[in-house]
């Protein structure tokens, strides 16, 4: 006969509810940590800028490859919110709301299974959350599903090819305008809410209840200011040749009023209509206002004479927003899939958004606080 107190308890696995908690990301390159690598730009070299160095999107246990090529999981990305809060970034750059198996396999939120080990995010999650206490989701997605690159192309492509005294926009062409009709804003509002309702499904497979986690879904940045916040006349090609923003006035104009606002209001509105009850939402629309991509108010490093991002004012004086390449990648480390990403100081800024969220227990809108640099990070404040 065994006497009392003398047979030990099982330890408790880690899984819903039990074991560090932890932070997991899903969507694409807005959360992933596309262009985390860089802090600022600068035309004279790279090294004023290189934050990261060669290895900033390495996500294999040695830090020597990606677990998928070219999803360009940053050691920036904002997972990784710390303070005993575990971290995994699942969100892949160019993801869309399902899986694509073309040229590059980029993983969706949903349950894509080929069996040779090529996973939808949601399956990821799933298999993930059944072994360890995921607490918070943060989710960006519904930007690929507009074709955001494509416009993109669209916009420097017109912006580098017609004179300024007869400017050819983006804002019309039909490519363009494609993405924005009644009836594809529905459908793309749709496949954004059925990626949520994944996430839950992932979830509640994994073992969670709806309430013993968080759904935080944030909405995406003004990468580019409105006309009168260039810092590059529209005239000639400078604003692309020198700034890397080659977009047309009236282009950026609808950009921001137009194009960002459309895709913003479709993701709150694909949250009601997932029927999620435990959803919160991060507001990012403001957040890099006054450090965006050829903004009067910040510039390349040769322009405000400063030398590394190592230097104290560089989080206030350069880019958040990396500048749009082309072919000028070529022969350098810059990738074309960085550009109009938000960067290594961005990416830090809106991990002290996320962990605001976490540690105050509530969504809301984030936005640059004051100058200078806590923690190593930009200092941002949750309203």
């Amino acid at each position: 006969m065994t006497g009392l107190g003398l047979v030990a308890s099982p330890a408790m696995a880690d899984g819903p509810g039990a074991g560090t908690p932890y932070v997991v990301t899903v969507g694409d390159s807005y959360i992933s940590g596309e262009a985390g690598r860089w802090a600022g730009s600068s035309n004279n070299s790279e090294a004023p800028a290189d934050a990261l160095g060669a290895h900033a999107y390495h996500d294999n246990a040695s830090h020597t490859a990606e677990l998928i090529p070219k999803c360009h999981r940053s050691q920036s990305a904002e997972a990784y919110i710390g303070g005993g809060v575990g971290g995994l970034d699942l969100a892949c750059s160019g993801a869309r709301t399902t899986t694509s198996t073309g040229d590059d396999f980029k993983p969706g939120i949903d349950f894509y299974d080929d069996g040779a080990g090529h996973l939808g995010q949601a399956k990821m999650l799933q298999q993930f959350a059944a072994g360890h206490n995921v607490t918070q989701v943060v989710v960006s997605i519904g930007g690929n599903d507009f074709n955001f690159a494509s416009i993109v192309t669209s916009c420097v492509t017109d912006f580098l090819t017609s004179p300024s005294w007869f400017p050819d926009y983006c804002k019309d062409d039909s490519s363009v305008v494609a993405n924005f009709t009644a009836a594809n804003v529905t459908a793309v509002r749709g496949r954004i809410a059925t990626a949520f309702q994944n996430v839950r499904t992932a979830m509640r497979n994994a073992g969670y209840g709806d309430n013993a986690w968080t759904l935080l879904v944030q909405t995406y940045p003004s990468p580019i200011p409105a006309a009168s916040g260039f810092r590059y006349g529209q005239s000639g090609y400078t604003r692309q040749s020198v700034g890397g923003c080659g977009f047309w006035n009236s282009d950026a104009d609808w950009a921001n009023s137009t194009a960002l606002n459309t895709i913003n209001t479709t993701v709150r509105a694909a949250m009601g209509q997932s029927g999620l009850t435990n959803t919160r939402l991060l507001e990012l629309q403001s957040a890099f206002n006054g450090r965006r991509l050829c903004e009067n108010t910040v510039g390349l490093y040769e322009e405000v004479g400063l030398s590394s991002w190592t230097q104290p004012t560089a989080v206030d004086k350069t880019e958040w927003i990396n500048q749009i390449r082309t072919v000028t990648t070529i022969g350098s480390d810059y990738y074309i899939q960085e550009s109009l990403h938000p960067n290594y100081w961005a990416q830090l800024a809106l991990r002290s958004c996320v962990r605001q969220t976490y540690t105050q227990n509530r969504g809301g809108t984030c936005i640059i606080a004051a100058p200078g640099l806590t923690n190593g990070e930009p200092r941002m404040i949750l309203n």
